[in-house]
């Protein structure tokens, strides 16, 4: 289990997920029904892309989310 603390992290684990899948950004995009420039900003880390369509990004790589209490500050 990766732990997950930003959404750069969370776009580095997508893209060597779709990598290590042999995928190009173009095949992720057409695989989820999203444009390449949605697939790329997300890889960034683009902070205000879509929850929905992330969820589904990650479970068309085979990822899931879970969500723990962290610490609190």
């Amino acid at each position: 289990m990766t732990t997950i603390t930003s959404l750069e992290q969370l776009g580095a684990l997508i893209r060597a997920t779709r990598k290590a899948q042999g995928m190009r950004q173009p095949d992720l995009a057409g695989a989820c029904g999203t444009s390449v420039r949605f697939v790329v900003e997300l890889e960034r880390g683009k902070p205000t892309a879509q929850v929905g369509k992330v969820l589904h990004v990650l479970a068309m790589l085979g990822l899931r989310v879970d969500v723990a209490p962290g610490r609190q500050s």
